[in-house]
């Protein structure tokens, strides 16, 4: 679908204001007050992000708690189950606190869930599997528990405290856990944008601090500034809004990046093929996909693995593993997409089609919230990719657009779902196959009730419009300091009128346009990235 372009509107003088306190050039200024910074030290902290800006840890609730018994733990001898999640979030968050636990004499033993037998989060069948392995006396979850209050009191009933570390939206009724540290929870909105590994990050720096009050020498030996690397990798792939203290995490931890002291960070760049220095685009498309690779379709231990081993020789074998676990699931995603378009273009009609649902037997669960995604941008509607199981149950994705909670969504259609949960912008669901016809219909009505009088044609948003005069070294070296870009600080868009397009693209590494650009009389090499032939028109943009 052809996308329109619309300038994004903003006073000038606010423009003339921002460039003046920064000195930036206009179209630079524009993008900067556009994300909101407009005060004098609002801007200083947006653009020179300093470490000293870190909040106090023990802000968020219940922290005093879990640091006091986290140290009697130490103290005792007992064993820690650090329990994690298989995305990247839930796996850098399992490393981070693994290592500064290890670190501090605790006797850790990190657990993965199985993303197919045992589903999402603190579930009953995982929580049991790793009481049965490691025999621990204290579970502290990382990514996931806020809402998991049957399994937090199944652990307490068998006499296992439980630590809950989670970012996610909380429920009516949450988890009553030993300690339930979740920054939505409590008067600490500042910090409410923090991912799972932020908020792992936040207890081992509580903990660090408490092991230091109290003369620990192991703790005045951990250096934290090591660790921001890999909770920049969990931040940045979790999409979580990258300003304020995420701003600072990201910024720091592409800097530890560079110089990274753990082994399976050096592989896996090595295996990803990264040369340059690390931006937000090397976590989000080269590393941060290797590692939930192996949550989706492999075994996500052998990712936390990867970040918790000191041996050069290991962290190079299950790297080269993930890389092969990447391609088969880019494999995947290529021919699910391909089946998953066909069949709605079999019947869709965007004047009826608000809410798209689309499954088929055979498509694996752990790749249909990327399809998912991919179709929901394509058409900017709604969307549900779902699998379906030979024991007659369907299961799958479901992404959406800014207009639609797909969370609301669901609940209207609840009399047909096993299970289902998530957010306003991703969710997930289970229903019998013999409701998936009731489903689909129920899920697209919900979309049109809201979406049928708005106009669905995808926009491109523009930050600024340029001259070619604009564009000179000057202006890239400035873009930088907007850097690291992500959710909610999005690269800028630019637009330069008048450019042709000279001669015929070609398609490069099967999805990128390269292609010759023409303006005033200059012509340029250019690239067009994930930019299919089909959608570029002919003699222009």
């Amino acid at each position: 679908m052809s996308r329109i372009w619309k300038l994004k509107p903003i006073g000038e003088p606010v423009v003339r204001e921002t460039a003046t306190i920064t000195g930036l050039p206009m179209p630079l200024a524009r993008a900067l007050a556009l994300r909101g910074y407009r005060a004098p030290d609002e801007i200083e902290a947006f653009l020179n992000p300093r470490l000293s800006g870190l909040s106090d840890p023990f802000l968020l609730p219940d922290m005093q708690k879990a640091v006091s018994r986290l140290w009697n733990a130490i103290d005792a001898a007992e064993t820690i189950t650090v329990f994690g999640d298989y995305d990247v979030d839930g796996v850098t968050a399992a490393a981070v606190l693994t290592r500064i636990l290890t670190a501090l004499g605790a006797d850790v033993k990190p657990f993965i869930p199985d993303r197919l037998d045992e589903g999402y989060g603190l579930s009953r069948d995982a929580l049991d599997r790793c009481l049965a392995a490691h025999g621990s006396t204290l579970v502290v979850t990382v990514d996931c528990g806020t809402n998991a209050v049957e399994s937090v009191a199944h652990a307490q009933a068998r006499g296992v405290d439980v630590i809950v570390t989670d970012h996610h939206e909380p429920d009516e009724h949450t988890a009553t856990a030993f300690a339930l540290i979740n920054p939505k929870l409590g008067n600490v909105r500042d910090l409410e944008i923090l991912s799972g590994a932020g908020v792992a990050f936040k207890l081992s720096h509580a903990v660090l601090k408490a092991g230091r009050d109290r003369g620990t020498v192991a703790a005045n030996q951990v250096d934290l500034r090591d660790y921001l690397d890999l909770v920049a990798l969990g931040t940045v792939t979790d999409l979580v809004p990258l300003n304020d203290e995420n701003r600072i995490i990201a910024r720091y931890g592409l800097a530890a990046l560079n110089r990274t002291k753990w082994e399976g960070l050096r592989a896996l760049k090595a295996v990803s093929g990264m040369r340059d220095e690390a931006d937000t685009y090397h976590l989000g498309f080269q590393l941060g996909p290797r590692i939930n690779a192996a949550g989706r379709i492999g075994q996500p231990m052998q990712a936390l693995r990867l970040l918790t081993t000191d041996d050069p020789a290991e962290a190079r074998e299950i790297a080269d593993l993930l890389d092969r676990t990447n391609l088969e699931r880019r494999k995947l995603e290529r021919d699910m997409a391909e089946e998953a378009f066909a069949e709605i273009e079999a019947y869709f009609d965007p004047e009826k089609h608000f809410g798209l649902v689309v499954a088929k037997e055979g498509w694996h669960p752990g790749v249909v919230g990327i399809v998912a995604s991919r179709v929901s941008r394509h058409y900017n509607r709604p969307a549900v990719v779902m699998g379906i199981d030979k024991d007659g149950k369907v299961r799958g994705s479901c992404r959406s657009i800014d207009a639609f909670d797909v969370l609301g969504g669901l609940r209207t259609c609840e009399r047909y779902l096993i299970k289902y949960g998530g957010h306003k912008m991703a969710a997930g669901a289970e229903l019998p196959v013999d409701s998936l016809e009731a489903f689909a219909s129920a899920f697209n009505a919900a979309a049109t009730t809201l979406l049928k009088s708005l106009d669905l044609s995808p926009v491109q948003h523009i930050d600024a419009e340029i001259t070619g005069s604009e564009l000179d070294w000057r202006f890239f070296e400035q873009l930088k300091k907007l850097n690291p870009f992500g959710q909610d600080n999005p690269e800028p868009v630019w637009a330069l009128y008048g450019v042709e397009v000279a001669g015929k693209p070609r398609v490069v590494g099967q999805k990128h346009l390269k292609l010759s650009l023409v303006f005033k009389g200059r012509k340029f090499d250019a690239i067009a990235f994930n930019y299919p032939l089909k959608q570029l028109s002919d003699g222009g943009l």
